[in-house]
């Protein structure tokens, strides 16, 4: 499995549609500063998933957008789509060939597909775990992830050798199996709130009901009386 093409358009500085593609053995991308070479690892690190602005080196979200020079008008879309070559069926689909397409636009609406049909972001990410690609996963390296592994805390070199070995998979299914569970007991918590609750207004609701039964007895009773 290897990225055999990017495509780009709208995205950061990417005003006009760019495909880049990737060949057997070494790519290089080089160029002076400020001419666009980092927006290429971000445009990776954003179709596969990433959420954090931040990482993209922006203030908010809507900023990957192309935002127009005097040259080219400002983009109302900022697409990317990558091709992947499952030619070793590491990606669990059965095709040789996977596209993956992100779209935002500036009213803030979002679009995922695979392989042009319209998708969940948790689709795509489920797709690359464990499979060394994603946007936080090793295969893409940058300065901070270098930091992580020469970093002397624990946790942020874990984080990259668990996904090596393959287990981020099950992790993330165990974290998200504690939320339910954590969810489950909210909401029983809630369900013996409310039991309480009913409870209490049960017992007031019996108390008022043989103060009705004695008042209604107490009345047939005065009744009789009247009558006699």
């Amino acid at each position: 499995m290897f990225l055999s093409q990017l495509k780009i358009i709208g995205f950061k500085s990417f005003a006009l549609k760019t495909e880049i593609h990737f060949k057997e053995g070494l790519t290089a991308i080089i160029g002076p500063n400020g001419c666009g070479k980092s927006n290429i690892v971000d445009a990776i690190r954003w179709v596969l998933g990433e959420q954090k602005y931040s990482a993209l080196r922006s203030s908010k979200m809507e900023d990957v957008i192309f935002n127009g020079t005097i040259k080219y008008p400002a983009k109302n879309v900022a697409e990317v789509t990558i091709i992947i070559e499952n030619n070793k069926n590491i990606l669990p689909m059965e095709y040789d060939e996977v596209s993956i397409t992100r779209r935002l636009y500036r009213s803030g609406e979002s679009e995922y597909l695979i392989n042009g049909n319209k998708c969940r972001l948790k689709d795509i990410i489920n797709l690359f775990l464990d499979t060394g690609m994603g946007s936080h996963a090793y295969s893409i390296i940058e300065q901070q992830m270098i930091h992580a592994l020469l970093s002397d805390k624990r946790d942020d070199r874990k984080n990259i050798f668990d996904e090596a070995a393959g287990i981020m998979k099950y992790k993330d299914r165990k974290k998200e199996a504690l939320q339910k569970l954590n969810a489950n007991d909210s909401d029983l918590a809630r369900v013996n709130d409310l039991i309480l609750e009913i409870e209490k207004n049960v017992r007031s609701l019996k108390r008022q009901a043989a103060k009705a039964n004695k008042y209604l007895s107490l009345e047939e009773e005065k009744k009789e009386k009247e009558i006699f």
